[in-house]
């Protein structure tokens, strides 16, 4: 039998699978487990064992539990609140005012959450209200949040990074170190689309408010806490005296002191934080466990190689290959979560974007922006729904006053494939440049 009618075969079994409403781990597995089955003689229920427990006892892979704990413990204190007050003296002369906070209280929060839907929540529970009231425009506010919320998982720690950087055995601390500078260039995207749109439109935001020098100064004192777990998680992983591993254990304990610091540590929201890590761990290996059996399944039935081989044949340039992994990551957004994008597509995507010469870091910088395109694609976007349930708003009219910031990440992709070396030159500057 050909690869090529082996690969349609499983795909239509994974399709079935998820169309039945199955768990994509469950759904991935299940094909696994047929592929190895019916078309190679190799133990399934062997390989089987040895990919779950492959892809969980992995000491690089503790990290990801010890950064989601941590989002966790933060996502409960009150410097979200404390970010809103401290900013606010410092971006209220810019046109569009406080609607500058949101972009830059979710980059200083993301870069401490590492979860996309957790830096949409905890910024917009302070920023709504307070926006709300001083009225600003509300497809701004709205539009906004939305999509600077995924920078959760584009600034370091992040999840997502994670488990790209297992998935396709590549450093975590580059890939970590690849996403500051995209990072800080979809902010500055951002805000300059708010610029432009309050020059545009005078009338709809706000009069400036006045804070002195002593106000402003002051408010440097609610940013603190913040900014110096940032500086010290980035500083240990930077200078080498610790793993991404062993950085995500000390930015555990550095949340909990703040959380104790602040009064929010309480044992409610201990235990709460601990057990709202365990699951969104326990679901996150489930998955990877899955993939890895996926992988298995496909180098022994060939589809990877025969899949790199075909595009090869094609001889599509760089530009090319790009343009339709974009379209169908975009397509996969509008129906898988981020993870579960990533998980699923490592096995037969990696070959052919090796084969075309492409950095695997950039690669993963790349398709984290990806991701965050699918966290605001209906019907499936997770901020979407967080900020549904905290506004009543459709997620379908969320989507569509989204979409012009939508557009400057689809910009921010442009930017990074054709200049690469705004992801590749932090890492090879900090770290020195791999040799391929």
């Amino acid at each position: 039998m050909s690869t090529v009618l082996v690969a349609l075969i499983l795909l239509l079994v994974m399709i079935v699978f998820l169309a039945i409403g199955a768990w994509i781990p469950v759904a991935i597995a299940v094909t696994s487990w047929v592929g190895l089955v019916v078309f190679s003689d190799h133990d399934a229920l062997v390989n089987l064992a040895n990919a779950w427990w492959s892809s969980s006892a992995s000491y690089t892979l503790a990290s990801l539990p010890l950064f989601v704990w941590m989002g966790e413990i933060l996502f409960r204190t009150k410097l979200s609140e404390q970010m809103f007050n401290g900013l606010s003296p410092w971006l209220n002369w810019l046109p569009g005012r406080l609607m500058h906070v949101n972009i830059l209280g979710c980059g200083i929060f993301g870069s401490v959450s590492g979860s996309s839907a957790a830096t949409c929540a905890t910024i917009a529970k302070s920023a709504l209200p307070e926006l709300t009231r001083r009225g600003y425009d509300e497809r701004i506010t709205l539009g906004s949040l939305s999509c600077a919320g995924t920078l959760g998982i584009l600034i370091p720690p992040s999840i997502t990074m994670v488990v790209y950087a297992v998935s396709a055995d590549v450093s975590i601390i580059r890939v970590f170190l690849a996403g500051f500078l995209p990072g800080l260039l979809l902010m500055l995207l951002f805000s300059g689309y708010i610029v432009v749109w309050a020059l545009m439109n005078p009338s709809k935001t706000p009069s400036a408010e006045t804070f002195g020098w002593r106000a402003r100064m002051a408010s440097i004192r609610q940013l603190m806490p913040c900014i110096i777990l940032i500086a010290f998680i980035t500083w240990i992983m930077m200078a080498g005296y610790s793993t991404a591993t062993e950085a995500a254990a000390y930015g555990v304990v550095a949340s909990l002191g703040l959380a104790w610091a602040g009064g929010s540590l309480t044992r409610r929201a201990f235990w709460e934080s601990l057990m709202s890590a365990t699951r969104l761990t326990a679901m996150i290996m489930f998955v990877l466990g899955a993939t890895s059996f996926l992988s298995v399944t496909m180098s022994f039935t060939g589809i990877p190689r025969a899949l790199a081989e075909w595009v090869a044949a094609l001889h599509l340039s760089p530009w090319a290959l790009i343009a339709v992994l974009t379209v169908i990551y975009i397509v996969l957004g509008t129906a898988l979560d981020g993870i579960s994008m990533i998980a699923l597509t490592t096995a037969t995507v990696l070959p052919m974007v090796q084969a075309a010469g492409f950095d695997l870091v950039w690669f993963g910088i790349f398709i984290v922006l990806l991701v965050e395109i699918a966290e605001v694609t209906p019907p499936v976007g997770f901020n979407l729904f967080v900020l549904q349930s905290m506004t009543g708003k459709d997620s379908n009219y969320i989507a569509r006053v989204s979409l012009p910031f939508f557009m400057m990440m689809v910009v921010a992709i442009g930017i990074i494939t054709v200049w690469p070396s705004v992801v590749t030159w932090l890492p090879d500057v900090v770290m020195a440049k791999e040799l391929k």
